[in-house]
């Protein structure tokens, strides 16, 4: 393997979930599974395709009751290609008579090979190659190319490929007691296999789904027979040929995807079908597909010189560039916490978010605006859960889906006990947090002086005034309280001696509420006075509201205990947790919850997290800025603090989500970089190993694999884009000898940053915009474009 490569050889029945995701191909627009072509749904393999934004809503009855459940719809599956030789059956999914197999994935070319030998009982043998692609060039196709070779026979192959709308969401094993079925057929068609075509349906949201294909001989003698098979939910085409001993013949299948939602479509089958009927071979769509993602890695590749960490790191980039490539820009879709890559989460848009928006600010700001355009477009259904809270502003869904409605379950599977339990995760409102975090990170990275009169200040009001209104004034504390609330943590979902779910004065909660009002008043100075003026009138806020931000940005209450800011009210009248004891029982603990809830107990009675909580104000907010918040909240802050209180919580986090790692690393950055280095590996490996114990196979984890990125780029170079000038203050771990990468920053493309251990060296493109300023530590230099400059670092 080479950096650019990862490879699969064998079989391996238990691993093929995982590796089925992480081949997954796709552009932003729709991602395909990489399952073997001839491949069904059988408990081994999960072929899945799964379209940007498009959801299906079902009501099942679990228990006797009826559930109500939101979905990223499992696609009719296009990967379908199938063969046999006279006498002998159909090449199924874990055929025995597969070997020698091996599977590549080109991460540089987006293009995925497998090649295997497959050995009939009689003694035939046939080596097969197969390419596929999802086209990073035309986000509507997507072609898959079989070249046979018979080594030791001649006579007649058929081949058999197909459109199969019979497809259901079933790739999550805890989910299975719920219906998902979530397509309706519409029919099928073709007259010949040069072009066939399937028609499907969403059953609640109406979602046309189209789909087109052209299976033909590229390379070889013409077929000496073809037919059309068309059902209600399926369609197939079958093409007889001559093969040859020793003479190779290739067979290529190219679909066109298109659906309802598509914009300058006149209907969506009439789309697929002129689509595919005009596209190129497979050649030239593998020239053009190549060429797209040699524009996409030119931009944002990061080279770190370890060959092992380097190829995990371009895994981590290719699956962000697959579910958040440019092409995603006009498709109103959000940020689905497990890409399109499986089924975990029901694809919904989480926080995590706030993980990838700073690499999409300094590499593609422009998906970054479309993505927070997505939120504000989902403001009415925000505004409305607000108004049924008595709050003003927006109250933003934990789990959001189609329309931005609360996706969030109220109950969840235990595996290990088999029970359903309460779920209260939609009280984690700090999902705002995240969103008017975004905003103001947008804004600042990128210097738009339109984005916040357009959209973005509208937001980040509307996210803060609901932060406000949570607040209430507790005479006996003399400060504003947030009650009834989760954190990060997401563990500890109440007290254990209150009846009620939620928490008090989660720390984390309240103090960025605090900075989130202050940015919300930097928002309003920042506008033009007309446009101020004309946002205020339009969203109903007036000075008395105003004047309430400022109150509440001294009076906000932020719980502190042992020298240590408390994860929440109450935190430290909590049990200790015999971590040591747990550990010698099960092994891995990550998942505490599920082990203490299958004992008969619960985390609520701990002192133990699940990942960062009150950390994550230190990876969110540089310790200047923080240190402001908390001193204009009337807390005094020593030294000692931080690194006092990263301790403490160290000690009592079970690191049950893969975001933990990425947060330990960076808050740990500045004085431990051993210890941080060792929690970006965890981060870094945690799908392509599969740490948290079978969950990739049903989908990646997209967060960590933005932080693991962010942590290169932003967090070891001590990069800031603060007040318009690129500051660096790097901090290489050890094993970081030199570190380089390409941004964008404030319209300039492609500054090229080299790291080392002495310097700093910084390359400006040729353009017609004002220089560039740069500060590395107290040393600064203004580079003009088309020049370059070194900076000491000491």
């Amino acid at each position: 393997m080479s950096a650019w490569t990862l490879v699969h050889e064998g079989f391996a029945p238990e691993e093929e979930g995982r590796r089925e995701a992480l081949r997954t191909l796709g552009n932003g627009y729709f991602a395909t599974r990489g399952a073997a072509p001839e491949a069904r749904a059988d408990g081994v393999h999960y072929p899945g395709t799964y379209v940007a934004g498009c959801y299906n809503r079902l009501v099942s009855r679990v228990d006797g009751r009826a559930v109500e459940n939101e979905d990223l719809v499992n696609a009719p599956d296009w990967l379908c290609l199938t063969f046999h030789l006279p006498g002998s059956p159909w090449l199924a999914g874990g055929d025995p008579r597969v070997r020698e197999q091996r599977t590549e994935l080109d991460m540089l070319r987006g293009l995925l090979t497998r090649t295997f030998l497959v050995t009939e009982d009689d003694g035939r043998s046939t080596r097969v190659c197969q390419r596929s692609l999802v086209s990073m060039a035309d986000p509507h196709l997507a072609a898959v190319e079989t070249t046979f070779l018979p080594r030791n026979w001649s006579g007649t192959l058929t081949v058999r490929s197909g459109l199969d709308g019979r497809v259901t969401n079933d790739g999550v094993a805890r989910y299975r007691q719920l219906d998902g079925h979530h397509l309706r057929a519409r029919g099928s068609g073709g007259a010949t296999p040069d072009l066939t075509w399937l028609l499907a349906r969403t059953s609640a949201s109406d979602i046309t789904l189209a789909m087109a294909a052209r299976t033909r001989v590229a390379h070889g003698p013409a077929p000496a027979s073809g037919r059309v098979g068309t059902h209600h939910d399926l369609v197939t085409a079958e093409l007889g040929i001559e093969l040859t001993q020793g003479t190779e013949v290739t067979v290529t299948t190219t679909v066109a995807l298109h659906t309802s939602r598509d914009t300058a479509v006149s209907d969506p089958l009439t789309a697929a079908r002129e689509r595919v009927g005009s596209a190129p071979g497979f050649d030239q769509l593998r020239t053009e597909h190549a060429l797209a993602w040699r524009h996409l890695w030119n931009r944002c590749s990061v080279d770190v010189g370890d060959e092992g960490d380097q190829r995990v790191l371009n895994l981590h980039l290719f699956h962000l560039l697959q579910v958040l490539s440019p092409h995603i820009v006009d498709l109103d879709a959000g940020v689905p916490a497990r890409g399109l890559h499986g089924e975990a989460y029901r694809g919904h848009v989480f926080w995590d978010e706030v993980f990838v928006f700073p690499f999409l600010d300094l590499h593609f700001p422009e998906t970054a605006r479309a993505l927070l355009r997505h939120r504000w477009r989902r403001l009415p259904k925000a505004r409305a859960a607000a108004r049924e809270k008595g709050l003003r502003g927006a109250l933003f869904p934990w789990q959001s889906g189609s329309d931005g409605r609360e996706e969030t379950q109220r109950a969840h599977l235990n595996p290990m006990s088999g029970r359903w339990l309460p779920d209260h995760s939609h009280l984690q409102r700090h999902v705002n947090v995240a969103i008017a975090y975004n905003v103001w990170q947008h804004h600042r990275a990128t210097g738009d002086p339109g984005f916040l009169a357009d959209f973005g200040a509208e937001l980040l009001l509307e996210t803060a005034r609901a932060l406000a209104d949570l607040a209430v004034y507790d005479p006996g504390l003399g400060r504003h309280v947030i009650r009834g609330v989760m954190g990060p943590d997401e563990y500890h979902q109440g007290y254990p001696d209150r009846a009620g779910p939620g928490l008090d004065d989660n720390a984390y909660t309240n103090v960025m509420t605090a900075w989130v009002l202050l940015r919300a008043l930097d928002a309003l100075e920042a506008l033009p006075t007309a446009r101020r003026r004309e946002l205020a009138a339009e969203i109903g806020l007036g000075e008395e509201e105003l004047e309430r931000f400022v109150v509440l940005t001294r009076t906000l209450r932020v719980p502190f205990h042992d020298g240590v800011i408390s994860q929440f009210a109450g935190y430290e009248h909590l049990r200790e947790l015999d971590w040591a004891g747990l550990r010698a029982e099960y092994g891995d603990i990550r998942r505490l919850d599920r082990i203490l809830e299958s004992r008969g107990d619960n985390c609520d009675r701990y002192k133990a997290a699940k990942q960062a909580d009150v950390l994550m104000l230190f990876y969110l907010l540089p310790a200047e800025e923080l240190g402001d918040t908390l001193r204009r909240l009337g807390y005094p802050v020593d030294p000692g603090l931080i690194p006092r209180t990263v301790a403490y919580y160290l000690e009592r986090t079970s690191h049950g989500s893969t975001l933990s790692s990425v947060v330990h690393s960076w808050v740990l950055a500045r004085t431990d970089r051993e210890h941080s280095w060792r929690f970006f590996r965890e981060a870094l490996r945690s799908d392509i190993d599969d740490t948290q114990g079978g969950t990739t196979a049903e989908g990646v984890h997209l967060g960590a694999m933005a932080g693991t990125v962010d942590l290169l780029t932003r967090c070891y170079s001590g990069l800031s884009t603060r007040g318009g000038v690129l500051d660096l203050s790097p901090l290489l771990p050890a094993e970081l000898d030199e570190l380089s990468f390409e941004l964008r920053y404030r319209g300039h493309w492609g500054i090229r940053l080299r790291l080392f251990r002495d310097r700093v060296e910084v390359r400006v493109p040729p353009s017609d915009l004002p220089p560039l300023e740069v500060r590395v530590k107290s040393r600064t230099a203004t580079v003009a474009p088309g020049t370059s400059c070194s900076l000491p670092i000491r």
